[in-house]
């Protein structure tokens, strides 16, 4: 169990102040994560790194000299903000480009795309390393599909490394890369974690038993197998690693056998005397490995190996000095750089110009939104409920916080003068940093998508509708990378998008074809009960989804319905 904590809601926000106060000669507490409180020169590349909250010593604790410039933290196992993430960039910058190191899971993929999103509009090179080591998770054959683990380690510390040697963007992006093409991780567990304030883990593993091939989440395994002796777990670790050796390797190898929470190093330290000379005698050299926590769930019972197959440029970058609250090699002395890093309050709203059609547009999309809000807190427990048969159960909740967010924020755009584009892009802003997750990355890009394609120089009627739901979807699908067919709100946004656009070509009013559309995006999300999950969370629990529709797609249809009643109202 996790037993010490105040608040469980505050947690992560709470474990990340302890952190920062007692590595305060390392780090500097910022809003959501934490900057390096070290000499950084103008014109490197920075490296901002992060993920959900509930894995220490990822990911503050690779924040330091030949590591990271800067980490963002969401709430445990939730993906940090699309706003958290660009904030904290910007603070991080020095004027070199930034590298985004994330684990390749579907919320952090959209907020730390989104992100980049903003911080390229602002004129920032951004590049996107999404970390794919865990063998378990996909087959060889699709390694995009694979989750990130403790591979996060050595390929932020090789990307680290190059940053601090003062390589070039590209340069440190290529090296980043490689270094995930070369990097494969695989786990077992003997026992689930429990989130602060819970009464049960998320999940078990029978008495007698190992999970193997589990996620840092909760994720389930590929199978469960009778304990065995340590000899024996060191060669099911080893066995499907060594299946995935590059070919043209040297052999030369760094290696992590990684506890995840529970785990004493003494167990880990037996463990390692059969997997070192199990990799040894299939001929690798082990360069400066390492055994102890380095990407925990918190209290899990289990461990990892990782290895990283080294080449003359990967090898010099792995045993380059670093000096972080969880991680050093070599000497290296941190110089603190004076003072603490200074955040702005929020400033006051400040919209483009708009026309007179735009700004009456914007008082009927803020009339949209809150009625939006005032629907899907209706539907929370309706779909959290949807949301649990193969989830977490969330959605709803997710779904509530965002768009009363998303409401507060048109309501003070529409104040600020704002056009219609304008409103909608910051009220999505405002629900994907409220609600966080995935949902509320999407409905991010939905409605920011949209409002950027409208604009504020004219009035919304359906041709400008239609163009602002084309744009929406491709922002969806261009950093969700969903796809129909997969179970996602996908499913239901592409016919949506069809529907209208076909109405609209025809010649049909806002209102007959946004009805036309929604009842498209309705048949669909009833459709998707016939699905199985492709992506996300949910796809390792396939078998469970089926005969049962995907909560985004139908929150989506209640949604596009929504605003279908609203046109029709006048």
């Amino acid at each position: 169990m996790t037993l010490i904590h105040d608040e469980p809601e505050r947690f992560a926000s709470s474990a990340l102040e302890g952190f920062c106060d007692i590595h305060s000669h390392l780090v500097h507490p910022v809003r959501g994560g934490a900057v390096r409180a070290t000499e950084t020169p103008q014109g490197k590349v920075a490296l901002v790194i992060g993920g959900g909250s509930g894995h220490y010593p990822a990911f503050g604790g690779y924040v330091g000299v030949g590591l990271a410039d800067a980490t963002v933290a969401g709430d445990v196992f939730a993906s940090p903000s699309t706003e958290s993430v660009a904030r904290i960039c910007r603070q991080a910058h020095r004027g070199g480009g930034i590298v985004l190191g994330f684990g390749n899971y579907a919320g952090d993929v959209l907020n730390f795309g989104a992100a980049a999103t903003r911080l390229r509009d602002e004129g920032i090179d951004v590049r996107v390393i999404a970390v794919t080591d865990d063998v378990a998770s996909a087959p060889k054959e699709t390694p995009a599909l694979r989750r990130g683990v403790a591979g996060d380690v050595p390929v932020f510390k090789i990307a680290g490394a190059a940053a601090e040697a003062g390589l070039s963007l590209d340069e440190v992006e290529r090296l980043a890369q490689l270094a995930n093409a070369r990097t494969q991780s695989f786990g077992i567990a003997f026992s689930g974690c429990t989130l602060p304030g819970a009464n049960a883990p998320l999940f078990t593993v029978d008495k007698g038993k190992v999970a193997v091939g589990l996620g840092i989440h909760g994720e389930p395994g590929i199978r469960d197998e009778a304990a065995m002796p340590a000899k024996d777990l060191a060669n099911l670790l080893v066995e499907p690693l060594l299946a995935e050796r590059p070919e043209g390797t040297s052999g030369r190898a760094a290696v992590l056998l990684n506890g995840l929470g529970a785990t004493k190093h003494e167990e880990l330290f037996v463990l390692w005397t059969h997997v070192a000379r199990r990799l040894r005698g299939a001929g690798l050299t082990l360069v400066q490995p390492e055994v102890g926590e380095f990407v925990t769930s918190l209290d899990m019972a289990g461990c990892s190996l990782t290895i990283t197959w080294l080449d003359d440029e990967l090898e010099p970058l792995w045993l380059a000095p670093a000096h972080g609250a969880a991680f050093r090699r070599g000497h290296v002395e941190p110089r603190a750089v004076a003072g603490k890093p200074v955040e702005q309050d929020a400033e006051a709203l400040c919209f483009p110009p708009a026309s007179d059609a735009s700004r009456e547009s914007a008082r009927r999309a803020c009339a949209i939104v809150e009625r939006l809000a005032a629907v899907l807190a209706d539907a929370e427990e309706e779909l959290g409920r949807i949301d649990a048969v193969a989830g977490d159960g969330d959605h709803g909740q997710g779904m509530r916080r965002g768009s009363f967010a998303a409401a507060e924020g048109a309501r003070k755009a529409l104040a600020a003068g704002a056009g219609a584009g304008s409103l909608l892009a910051h009220a999505g802003d405002r629900w994907a940093d409220t609600a966080g997750g995935t949902s509320g990355a999407i409905w991010g890009l939905l409605l920011r998508g949209f409002g950027t394609a409208l604009g504020d120089e004219a009035g919304v009627d359906a041709a400008a509708a239609s163009r602002g739901m084309i744009a929406a979807r491709e922002a969806v699908m261009t950093l969700g990378r969903a796809k129909p067919g997969d179970k996602t709100l996908v499913d239901a946004l592409v016919p949506f998008v069809d529907a209208l656009e076909a109405e609209v070509t025809r010649g049909a009013g806002l209102r007959d074809a946004w009805d036309k559309a929604a009842e498209a995006a309705t048949r669909a999300a009833e459709e998707t009960a016939k699905l199985t999950p492709r992506l996300g969370r949910a796809r390792p629990l396939a078998a469970k989804s089926i005969g049962h529709p995907d909560a985004g797609a139908v929150s989506l249809a209640l949604c596009a319905r929504t605003v279908g009643d609203v046109l029709k109202a006048g």
